[in-house]
Formats: structure tokens, sequence, C-alpha cells
């Protein structure tokens, strides 16, 4: 199969391949510029920004962590980020993932417009006010994450008020790393699974004009990319494979856990954000039953579904310090988040290479 561009706006995708956002730190400013410099869409993480550049850009730490949203989600890191992956892929398309269930998140949506992003992502519940963040930004282009196509028509009905239609949608099945738009059962059950959510999706869009619709959600290969490009994908996007490059902004020990994980080491797990959520299965997780894990503070605030803190007390952790702890590579605190092939990462090779092997195929 020949892959061919695609227009997410105004910009064109070269290679139908776009690198998942991934927080804290492991997507930042040296995988999203290699992916978008390789002719793909790099995808800068917006969340715990304030860690970046050894917090040089928080204002104010309690016990060693960014205090409250302002500084998780500093607007100078974002700002340095992008302007550090604009030194590795020049003018090519960047795009910034930023979860709708954050706190500040049409702050956080404005930053990454003025910090340039040509593309922003949202997922992590039904974005319906998206559009009212970008006003002044017309170029910017706007793709919500659904699992369902009756969330892609929830959302072009309220993005009418603003005079919009999503630029391109990606739908996301229930083998992805980190929190899922499913319940624990549904991650499991058939009728939720990637290739039976994206048909009636498909439908949907057509009825709203010319989006295109990206697959998401434990996608491996080039034969994984051509099964959904045949059933009308314009693309995919990937993220636990970008994990196993040198590039990824992720910790050297980050990575290992990953490559050293065995198939049953990876889980769903229950999350502050009040949504399963799947990583490596680690000695965080035995604290947590033990009651030994780190004690919730709630310095930085992050999101809204925790309710300050609340949330994560009842399951045990904050999702925040322990991402954070896992971006400074502390395998006995960090949650290690991944899709369900992260178990297959064998070892760590270039952006450049994995592009190729993923377009060519693996023998390449």
């Amino acid at each position: 199969m020949d892959f061919k561009p695609f227009k997410i706006g105004k910009h064109i995708i070269e290679k139908p391949i776009i690198q998942g956002g991934m927080g804290v730190g492991i997507s930042w400013d040296k995988l999203a510029g290699s992916v978008s410099k390789e002719g793909g869409l790099g995808v800068i993480s917006s969340v715990g920004t304030g860690y970046y550049d050894n917090k040089h850009f928080t204002h104010k730490l309690v016990q060693g962590r960014p205090y409250s949203e302002q500084n998780f989600y500093s607007p100078e890191g974002l700002h340095e980020i992008f302007k550090n992956a604009r030194k590795i892929c020049g003018d090519k398309p960047l795009a910034s993932n930023v979860l709708y269930a954050i706190n500040d998140y049409g702050r956080v949506v404005q930053d990454s417009c003025a910090a340039g992003a040509d593309i922003i992502i949202t997922g992590a519940g039904l974005p319906t006010n998206m559009p009212e963040f970008t006003e002044g930004y017309p170029d910017v282009a706007l793709v919500p994450i659904v699992s369902s196509a009756r969330a892609l028509r929830l959302i072009c009905r309220k993005w009418k008020r603003y005079n919009k239609l999503p630029d391109a949608i990606i739908v996301e099945g229930p083998l992805s790393g980190g929190h899922q738009g499913f319940t624990y059962e549904q991650c499991f059950e058939d009728e939720y699974q990637l290739e039976n959510i994206i048909p009636p999706v498909i439908e949907e869009a057509k009825k709203w004009g010319d989006i295109p619709v990206i697959a998401a959600g434990g996608i491996w290969d080039k034969q994984d990319i051509e099964r959904f490009i045949e059933m009308g994908c314009a693309g995919v996007q990937m993220a636990t494979r970008f994990i196993g490059t040198y590039e990824c902004d992720a910790h050297e020990e980050f990575k290992e856990v990953l490559i050293n994980s065995k198939k049953d080491d990876i889980k769903l797990f229950k999350s502050p954000v009040g949504l399963p959520a799947r990583g490596v299965k680690t000695n965080l997780q035995k604290m947590i039953e033990e009651k030994t894990a780190p004690r919730v503070a709630c310095i930085s605030n992050c999101v809204a579904p925790c309710r300050s803190g609340e949330e994560a007390r009842a399951v045990g952790y904050c999702i925040a310090d322990r991402l954070s702890d896992a971006y400074y590579g502390k395998k006995d605190t960090g949650l290690f988040f991944t899709g369900s092939n992260g178990y297959r990462l064998d070892k760590l090779i270039s952006v450049k290479e994995l592009m190729d092997k993923l377009l060519n195929g693996e023998a390449n």
C-alpha cells in the first residue's frame, strides 16, 4: 500500500502517522520535534510542563513539586518546549495535546496556540467548548478524541454555535495507554474494540463533511496501519511504540520498565480521574495495595475530576506526583503508562528507523 499525505485543517501531514501525546514529559521537544521532522505529526504533551528543564519554569515549589495548576501547566515551560521542538522540525506541523479533564483547560489551549501549536488535540472528556479558546488563531486546527459516533455527533452539534467543525477526529479504542474512554468492563467487550467503533464514527463524520478519521489504541506495525486505512481512516495515532526510541523524552529507566515488562505485567488500574488507566504493574501498585504508597498531598491540583485530591486519596495515589516520579525514572514510586502492546518493545531505535519500519515493513 502506498501511504498518502492528508490534511488536518490547513496543515499537510506527509505520512499518516500521528505520535500520541504522552505526559508527564514522555513526548516533549525531542520526540515530537523528531516525529514531525520525519514527516509524521509530532505531538507535545502539555501535561506537567512545570517539570521541564529541571523545573526551571516553575515559580513556586512545594515539597519539590510545582504548586497549583498554574505552575504544573507552566506556560513558560510549554513555550520553551515548542521553541526547542521547532529547532528540530522547523516549520513542519506540530501539535499540542491538552486533556479536557485538567484544571485550566481553556488557559492551556490558549497557551498552546501562543506557543506555536498548529494543531490542538483533546481527549479525556468531551471538549464541547474547545473552539471558544482558539479565537484569534484561525489557522490552528482542532482535533477531539472520541470513542463513539454519539460523542462525535454531540461535539459537532455543540460546535455549530462557534461556526466550527472538527478538523479531524481521533477514534481511540480500549487498548491504548493511560486513561480509557470506557468502563473497566467495556475495555474487554467486543463491541467497544477499535475495529468495531471506527465504522460508525466514519459514517457519522461523513454527515458533517470531509472530516478525516484517525485510528488510535493498540496499533503497532505496518499491517495494523494498512488495516485501518483500508477501513477508511486517513491515518493512525501511535504512542507506546515511540517510547522505544532514543529521542523519546522519557527517562532511560522508564524505557527499561517497558522493555523488561511481560504481557501479564500490563494492567488496567483505578485512577483519580475516575476512568480505568493502563500501565505496567510495578512496586507502586504493591504499595497502594499495602497502603504504604506516598501520602496524597494534592500539591499540583492537576485534574478537575480528582476534586483537589479527594479521589486520589480514595484510590491511594496522586496521579501528578506518580507520573512525574516516572518522568524522573523512580521505579519504586513512578506510574508507568503504556498501551497493551508495551511488552513488545525490546530495544531502542531512532525515530527515523521506526518511521521507516512502520511505513515499509519490519524487515527494513
